[in-house]
Order: structure tokens, then C-alpha cells, then sequence
């Protein structure tokens, strides 16, 4: 039988038994104070979170998917995630992808007893065509949703790597993953409310797997975003001011070598510090892996 009390994200929070008589002020601090236990919660967890991230890098580095998978919070903060990579580091959408048990409506609205669907979360695998080139990230506050515990199982059983993002210890979830990332930020400042710290904690965890990911397939240079991809003003914008950053030059030069390249940042700054036409600064960005840096280095 499930009991709530045992886990950490169900407990009641000693320092705020008393919240709902404090003044406006008092409440914003209180829960204020309490979020800063998230830094040092995912702090304690970074060990875990770098092996989690060679892993992924192993994966998608040989063409495979990060594949994100949870319920309420935890799927939407996935989905969260996913959708931020292609702009900001010009990866496919397929590469780093969110399920959500309910699917996308689920998203907005909750569909109830969805995260209690084990052969949903298998389900949901099968119909992306999720494989052992791929890795599963399965994330739950409470490390026992039984939709991502059916997904862990199914990745597991076809040989694919799998990880588990919790907030609570020892939990079930942990039996089922290779590697368990356990942030626990202690009890809520509202009983049970896992959109708060344990959420917060999350973000930040997703945030270095896929931050610390994109950084060692060479998405980055220096820590520029190189990738981005310019849709609109701000990122054009952006990315002539990633030019300019990135080598000294003026306005003008920057923007005949974007307006060169198609508007491509790594290619752009490799034609300028390297010299290069557009299609030999391509040419060397593609055997350099896509790296700046490892194009430079060889032009030394």
C-alpha cells in the first residue's frame, strides 16, 4: 500500500506550519528562503548528474534521441526543456523530445489517473519508436509514478540507458535506472505541492543535462551559443552580436559574412577568424565535428 508520509515530497514543512497567518511580506520571504534549498539539493547531486550527461552526450553524439518522459509537472517540465533546444542550439526536434502521460492535452489540463498507466508509458516509447541508440530520462518528484516506472522498464528491456530524476530518497524509481538523480529539497512549503522545490529542482537539473550536453557536441564556443537559429528580430540580433563577440569585427563585416553563410553563427565566425569562404568554413566545421574551436586549432 502507498504511503504518502514516508515520502520526503509528502512530509510536512516544520517551518511553515504556521503560513497561512503570516503577513504578505512574511509569506513571499518564507517562501523565498525556503527555494534556496533547491541550489544546494541538485549541489548534492552533481556527481550523478555528470555521469547522466556522458551518457546522453554518448548517445546523441552517435545520432541517437534524448527522450524525456514524466507526469503533471515533471512531463511538462521535460516537454519545457525539449522545446528550448532546437532554437537555441539548432538541433533537430526530434533529438531531445517530452512525453507526458495524458499526452499533449495533459499539458494544460490534467488528465487524472494517467500517471497511474504503467503500459501507457510503454506505449508511448513504442509510438516514437524509441530504441537502444536512445536514452530515457525519467523524472517524478516523488520517484514512483508508475507511467515512468512502465517507460524505465520497457527502455531497459530493448537495452537502452536509463535515468531517473527524482526528489525524495531511496525511491523506487532509483531500482529501476542506471544512474538516479536524487535533488531532494525537503518537504514543501505546502504539503505535497511537488511544483514548487521539487520542481524547481528539476528545471535545474534538466537544465545542466541538456545545457552540458549541447556544450560538448560543440554548440557552444566559448559560451556563445554558435547554433542558434536567427526566426526571428531578437535572434538575429543575437546572433550578429555572437559574431561580433566572438571576432572583434564591425557591424558590417559580421553581417556580410552571416548574410554569406545563411545566417549560420559558427560558420560566420569561422570565414572570419579563419579566412575562409563560406563553403570551405562549412567544409571545416564539418570535419571538425562542428566545432569552432577544433577548426581554429587546426588552423594554428
Amino acid at each position: 500500500m502507498l504511503d504518502l508520509g514516508k515520502m520526503d515530497t509528502e512530509k510536512r514543512n516544520e517551518r511553515t506550519m504556521h503560513i497561512d497567518e503570516m503577513s504578505t511580506s512574511e509569506i513571499v520571504a518564507l517562501i523565498n528562503s525556503e527555494d534556496h534549498r533547491c541550489a544546494e539539493a541538485v549541489k548534492a547531486a552533481l556527481p550523478e548528474i555528470a555521469q547522466a550527461v556522458d551518457i546522453i552526450y554518448g548517445k546523441l553524439h552517435n545520432g541517437g534521441r534524448l527522450i524525456y518522459c514524466g507526469a503533471g509537472t515533471s512531463g511538462r517540465l521535460g516537454i519545457l526543456d525539449a522545446s528550448e533546444c532546437p532554437p537555441t542550439y539548432g538541433v533537430d526536434s526530434s533529438m531531445v523530445m517530452g512525453l507526458i502521460a495524458g499526452g499533449p492535452g495533459a499539458i494544460i489540463n490534467a488528465v487524472e489517473g494517467a500517471e497511474d498507466d504503467a503500459a501507457l508509458g510503454v506505449n508511448d516509447l513504442r509510438s516514437i519508436e524509441f530504441g537502444a541508440g536512445d536514452v530515457l530520462v525519467g523524472i517524478a518528484a516523488s520517484g514512483r509514478t508508475p507511467y515512468v516506472i512502465g517507460a524505465m522498464d520497457y527502455a531497459h528491456e530493448i537495452g537502452a540507458p536509463v535515468i531517473a530524476v527524482v526528489c525524495c530518497s531511496g525511491s523506487e524509481m532509483s531500482k529501476h535506472a542506471d544512474v538516479t538523480i536524487a535533488a531532494v529539497p525537503g518537504p514543501e512549503v505546502v504539503t505535497g505541492s511537488s511544483r514548487m522545490k521539487s520542481g524547481t529542482c528539476q528545471k535545474m537539473v534538466l537544465n545542466i543535462l541538456s545545457t552540458s550536453t549541447m556544450i560538448k557536441l560543440g554548440k557552444v564556443y566559448g559560451n556563445l551559443m554558435v547554433d542558434v537559429r536567427a526566426t526571428n528580430e531578437k535572434l538575429r540580433k543575437r546572433a550578429l552580436s555572437i559574431v561580433r563577440s566572438a571576432t572583434g569585427a564591425d557591424e558590417g563585416e559580421a553581417q556580410a559574412a552571416l548574410d554569406a553563410c545563411g545566417h549560420s553563427c559558427k560558420t560566420a565566425i569561422v570565414m572570419i577568424l579563419a579566412g575562409m569562404t563560406a563553403d570551405e568554413a562549412a567544409k571545416a566545421l564539418k570535419e571538425a565535428d562542428g566545432r569552432v574551436a577544433g577548426v581554429l586549432a587546426a588552423k594554428k
